[in-house]
């Protein structure tokens, strides 16, 4: 990985070493690199360029790359395509006919290069797979060629960082976006033409709904059909733009524009908001949980890990005991992990945090630095813990707390310490 790392270095795309250290692509296979597969990877069209003529270089070079040099071989692709369930974003630059009739034309080759890479990189983030770029516009799948059970939330999520990431590039000119995204049945994997110019097609109405939900979207907006609404539940803050008459769509179509993500505290509860079905063929596991809830009343103190794949009640089961303890005295305090926040190991405890202290999108820096003493009074926190805790949070110090003038790792020992001293300083009580 070393040698390809150092050949990447060389050719300016240092950016691609990571990504191709992630999919395990070697010296020895490195020749075998398809123009697809580059784009599969989220390398956009120059640099494809630039790789493909590097490694056409390498192939007729009688310097071995590696001690024993593979053959080259040709993959022969395979047509086969599949009905999937895909949820489609398409994003477009906004004015980009204007900067067009201003701009010398190389750049804005320069800018649109720039907002192309910026799409790429934050949908790979979320798993997403590029599988289009149309002049000044970017056609995304979320489902396909890899599934998750939370696609939709997904692309809604990457749309949001989308916009951020787009208005915050540093340009010749400020850039704005728009976002549309649909979910439905689709055929995806079809090749459509042939050669370099050779790509996977996806037929259905779905991209062409996403594509015109992007036309009605304001500048820095991401609207999402009826489809991906009933997905993601509450797990976003949405505002109903009602239905629209959307040209080629047979009928009017609800249309949302995505806000931010929810404040919500549980994301099993954002997507059962209209309620729960009944629990069936649980008892012997029901009556388990509550077993060890009854030897933790007593003093021995019990942990239980719930575990299984995706779909099969663990949620569900969860909540049915929390049902259960509700006439109960207790202490409930609950943490949630996120798959986009994999890079953040104190996350789930950041969020419990800015729900206990019930702090909102619309609040002042001073606002919640007052919800968050609220809080902390309960447990009678130092200043200098108060001061961890809210620099955990990314709160400004306005002067109320002492300045921090710690190295690192103690930095991190210490904030540790807060949270565990807080934890300590918990009073049985439902507050949390």
């Amino acid at each position: 990985m070393r040698q390809i790392a150092d050949w990447l270095d060389k050719l300016g795309m240092s950016e691609y070493a990571q990504c191709f250290a992630e999919n395990r692509i070697d010296v020895s296979v490195l020749r075998d690199l398809t123009d697809q597969d580059l784009k599969d990877l989220g390398v956009v069209l120059g640099d494809r360029r630039k790789m493909l003529r590097a490694i056409a270089e390498l192939a007729s070079d009688d310097t071995p790359v590696t001690a024993q040099r593979p053959p080259l071989t040709v993959r022969k692709q395979q047509d086969t395509a599949e009905r999937r369930q895909v949820t489609v974003v398409f994003s477009d630059l906004v004015a980009s006919t204007a900067l067009s009739a201003r701009m010398d034309p190389e750049d804005l080759r320069e800018v649109i290069s720039a907002y192309q890479k910026c799409v790429a990189e934050t949908v790979r983030r979320f798993d997403g797979f590029v599988a289009k770029y149309m002049g000044d516009g970017v056609l995304v799948y979320f489902g396909y060629p890899q599934a998750h059970e939370d696609d939709a939330e997904r692309a809604v999520q990457a749309g949001l960082d989308l916009i951020a990431a787009v208005t915050g590039l540093k340009s010749r000119a400020p850039l704005r976006t728009r976002v549309g995204i649909a979910t439905g049945l689709v055929v995806v994997g079809d090749l459509i033409g042939a050669g370099e110019a050779q790509e996977r097609g996806i037929v259905g109405e779905t991209p062409n709904l996403a594509a015109r939900l992007q036309g009605i979207a304001e500048p820095n907006t991401v609207v999402i059909a009826d489809s991906t609404r009933r997905l993601v539940g509450n797990l976003f803050e949405l505002e109903d733009l009602g239905p629209k008459d959307l040209k080629g769509i047979a009928g009017p179509a609800r249309a949302w524009a995505a806000l931010r993500t929810g404040s919500v505290e549980s994301r099993f509860e954002a997507l059962h908001a209209t309620g729960l079905s009944a629990l069936v063929g649980r008892d012997e596991e029901s009556e388990l949980l509550f077993r060890r809830w009854s030897r933790a009343k007593s003093g021995e103190g019990q942990v239980v890990l719930l575990a299984g794949e995706a779909g099969i009640g663990k949620s569900r089961l969860t909540a049915a005991l929390l049902e259960r303890l509700a006439a109960e005295s207790h202490t409930r305090l609950r943490y949630f992990c996120s798959p986009q926040h994999t890079d953040s190991a104190l996350y789930p405890i950041i969020g419990q945090m800015e729900r206990a202290a019930g702090l909102g999108h619309d609040d002042k820096p001073q606002a919640r630095l007052d919800k968050l003493d609220a809080v902390l009074a309960q447990t009678s926190t130092s200043t200098q813990d108060a001061a961890l805790i809210a620099e955990m949070l990314s709160l400004p110090n306005d002067g109320r707390y002492p300045a921090l003038d710690f190295p690192p790792e103690q930095r991190r020992q210490k904030t540790l310490e807060a949270l565990t001293a807080q934890l300590a300083g918990w009073q049985a009580s439902n507050q949390y």
